[in-house]
């Protein structure tokens, strides 16, 4: 056997063995943030699919694991935004002036300190909406990064659209609140 067999051989062993230890708690972490089935088993495979090329490349991974949860955030970031383009605009409260809370993050096309300073701020948001309780936290997403309408949640949930509309609010606070520092925090360094 050559060495390149074998080293495909290794590289077959070492990918079945990371999607054996990886592969239901990575789909659990996915799932608790793509609530479409579809989209979250997309995401998964995608992840994988990332796995198998960057080794079939030769270019191995040292944490894989880390690896595949920062490759499976960048897909969700990913899938949000191609789902909902201008996400958290908070028009909707009426007496609030409308914000967009991520209207300060630097274009993905001011080079590698920008692209670095959106995924530190996208890793900061995903933390804060950890934070969350998880009644604001699922309201939060499904309106805000699903498109999903107060009305069809309520009629979902059994939940009125006033107590929807008010969990989301404090989601909406918390994550300002948050970002906010973040922003502060990134400025001063």
């Amino acid at each position: 056997m050559s060495s390149s067999e074998l080293s495909l051989a290794e590289q077959d062993d070492f990918i079945a063995e990371t999607l054996r230890r990886d592969e239901s708690r990575l789909r659990s972490f996915i799932g608790k943030r793509v609530f479409d089935d579809g989209d979250a088993e997309d995401v998964l495979q995608d992840v994988f699919y990332e796995l198998v090329q960057t080794y079939r490349l030769m270019k191995p991974v040292e944490q894989v694991t880390a690896w595949l949860y920062r490759v499976a955030r960048n897909r969700i970031t990913d899938l949000f935004r191609r789902q909902r383009p201008d996400s958290l605009n908070e028009a909707e409260y009426k007496g609030e002036e409308s914000e967009v809370l991520l209207d300060s993050l630097p274009s993905e096309s001011d080079g590698p300190d920008a692209v670095y300073a959106r995924n530190l701020l996208f890793e900061s948001l995903d933390d804060a909406l950890e934070e969350l309780p998880e009644e604001q936290r699922e309201v939060f997403i499904a309106h805000e990064l699903m498109g999903r309408s107060f009305k069809e949640l309520a009629e979902e949930t059994g939940v009125s659209v006033n107590t929807l509309l008010s969990r989301k609010r404090y989601a909406v606070l918390h994550l300002r609140e948050r970002l906010r520092e973040i922003r502060e925090e990134f400025l001063d360094s």
